[in-house]
């Protein structure tokens, strides 16, 4: 079990960051930041960084 974005969340067997970036519908587009455990995880780092501790995912968002 971990947090993600402050609730819980049960991670399936082996979901590395990349993987729960695509299931919540992100495209791992531009605008797009993950940490881990307070740390930012770089972008070349998600496919192979287990779901694990407390995630944070961010997204930019335009307005006015």
């Amino acid at each position: 079990m971990c947090t993600l974005n402050g609730e819980d969340y049960t991670p399936a067997a082996g979901e590395t960051i990349a993987d729960l970036v695509d299931k919540l519908g992100h495209s791992g587009g531009p605008g797009i930041a993950v940490s881990q455990d307070r740390s930012v995880v770089p972008r070349s780092k998600w496919g192979e960084t287990p779901v694990a501790g407390e995630i944070d995912i961010v997204t930019a968002v335009q307005g006015g």
